[in-house]
């Protein structure tokens, strides 16, 4: 008699958590609530929750709280749970009850709440480079940005934020959901660099978005800092049509074809076929036809100034 009643217990507990399993509703009127409404942890830290099953409808039914890890307590309608470190990735916690149909025909109905749970862990380290690229810059050239953050979960849950110097540059998130364990991800940022930021610093923050159920303020961890070259194009400091100057003969005549560029430009200038440079006797009635600034890999010209001599 003790072996059947054994059976009985055992076959009623499977079809309730088959029952279970399969029938659960989300939209009763009366449904599970927990405290807080949404749990936040850091992977290892203790949690704990609170499930009020209902107000009324399951007085005189079962109700309990499902979870993986972790332990429970009943008080009437009151189920506490509480765990001392949080060790799982992917654990889930769901309060419900058996609801009697109302019609004795219908099938029973089972209602329940799914905690909405988030378990993070803030990144290793955070570092940032150009993708693809080693070395100064190119003025007006693009170059992609890549702020990389080491083993962090849930990726999507980072808003990665680029700097130059104190000004923020841009900041992208992911859309894709990474099934939550802890992964390394780049975030790119597209930049075209100009002259004013040769030797800027830029450099990243990882900021896990977590809510307002999540600590405050919100855990960054940042990159170094990583200085920029940036080369551009030389600039003549010098009028691009200076017009007529006028020289006793015997003299010398200096011209200014001063620039300014990074890296440290060559300056020339030629009067057709002759340098600029010379008496001025060589130079009656002679036109500069150009000066020109140039580095290894940009250059400009001013031209147009012309020259005569007085007899």
């Amino acid at each position: 008699m003790l072996f059947c009643e054994v059976i009985f217990v055992l076959s009623l507990m499977t079809f309730l958590l088959d029952f279970h399993a399969s029938g659960c509703v989300l939209n009763c009127k009366d449904k599970p609530v927990f405290t807080p409404s949404r749990l936040v942890v850091k992977y290892g830290d203790p949690a704990s929750v609170i499930c009020n099953a209902c107000q009324q409808e399951c007085l005189n039914e079962l109700f309990n709280l499902e979870h993986s890890m972790g332990k429970s307590t009943i008080n009437r309608t009151t189920i506490s749970w509480n765990i001392d470190s949080f060790t799982e990735w992917t654990a889930s916690l769901q309060c419900y009850y058996n609801k009697a149909a109302e019609n004795v025909s219908d099938p029973d109905v089972q209602c329940c709440t799914i905690l909405p749970l988030t378990v993070y862990k803030p990144p290793d380290k955070v570092s940032i480079s150009f993708a693809n690229h080693t070395g100064p810059l190119i003025e007006a050239h693009p170059y992609t940005l890549q702020c990389t953050v080491h083993n962090v979960a849930p990726v999507e849950k980072v808003k990665a934020i680029f700097y130059r110097g104190h000004s923020v540059v841009g900041q992208v998130q992911v859309n894709n959901s990474y099934g939550g364990k802890p992964m390394t991800h780049s975030y790119t940022l597209d930049v075209i660099p100009h002259k004013g930021e040769d030797g800027a610093a830029y450099w990243c923050a990882a900021e896990l978005v977590l809510g307002p159920e999540g600590p405050q303020p919100p855990p960054v961890v940042i990159s170094q800092n990583m200085t920029t070259t940036v080369y551009y194009a030389p600039k003549l400091q010098v009028p691009k049509h200076p017009g007529l100057i006028t020289i006793n003969e015997g003299n010398q005549l200096k011209l200014d074809c001063s620039s300014d560029g990074n890296r440290v430009p060559h300056t020339s200038g030629r009067f057709h076929r002759v340098a600029f440079t010379g008496a001025a006797s060589s130079l009656s009635n002679l036109q500069l036809l150009n000066m020109r600034a140039s580095t290894p890999v940009l250059s400009a010209t001013a031209i147009g100034t012309s020259l005569r001599s007085f007899m």
